[in-house]
């Protein structure tokens, strides 16, 4: 047998009938996880911008996968030519949040799962992935993080500044400073006591305190 007879084998040549039946339903249940999906993203989403775009390309995704894989298990020689046309494929879209990679990840996953026919797995793997991210994208925590931006006159208003912080606050650690002539800029991470944030207007009343700025801050962004 040579290379030519290779492409000639029935193996090759063979395409698996797949009912209308089994498209429609491989379409449907791709859709519906394709929602849910975008559903648990939409409650998850921590980032400074909601972009709606981002959940309707989950749901698109999950079915475009779905036929792709269904297209492909039926004939060999077509796996072989996606395998080629995709690989040469680049997306240079920038991924703003680190977790968007793990939905995209998912609705990729739950697409090709659902048309390799398990769909137990793909409809348990699914709500299992989408519990966990729930429990854990939205867990609050105990202490949350604040910068108070402090702009004053000279050294003895810093050191009155940050002991009535430390006084005031359970946690508050300089992240930088910035001093020049007649003015220095205090940058810093506090952590509430409570929700009361009474402290800044005290700060902001005090001899030789230019401003004082509190922002909310989670690690990522502030806002």
């Amino acid at each position: 047998m040579n290379f030519k007879d290779i492409f000639k084998s029935d193996f090759l040549e063979a395409i698996t009938s797949i009912s209308i039946a089994d498209m429609a339903i491989t379409l449907i249940l791709a859709f519906g996880l394709g929602m849910f999906i975008f559903l648990v993203y939409k409650k998850t989403y921590k980032g400074v911008m909601y972009s709606s775009g981002f959940g309707v390309t989950l749901v698109a995704l999950t079915m475009i996968t779905a036929f792709v894989i269904l297209a492909v298990t039926s004939n060999v020689v077509l796996s072989l030519g996606m395998v080629g046309a995709l690989s040469i494929v680049r997306f240079r879209t920038a991924i703003k949040e680190p977790l968007d990679i793990a939905f995209l990840f998912w609705s990729i996953g739950a697409g090709i799962v659902l048309a390799a026919g398990m769909i137990p797995l793909a409809v348990i793997g699914s709500v299992a992935v989408g519990v966990i991210l729930l429990a854990l994208v939205n867990k609050k925590s105990h202490i949350r993080p604040y910068i108070a931006v402090i702009r004053c006159e000279d050294q003895k208003t810093e050191n009155a500044v940050k002991s009535f912080l430390d006084s005031k606050t359970k946690r508050c650690v300089i992240k930088s400073k910035t001093a020049q002539k007649g003015e220095i800029e205090l940058n810093l991470e506090i952590g509430l006591k409570d929700d009361s944030t009474d402290f800044i207007n005290a700060i902001s009343d005090m001899d030789g305190v230019k401003s004082a700025v509190l922002i909310s801050y989670n690690g990522d962004y502030t806002g």
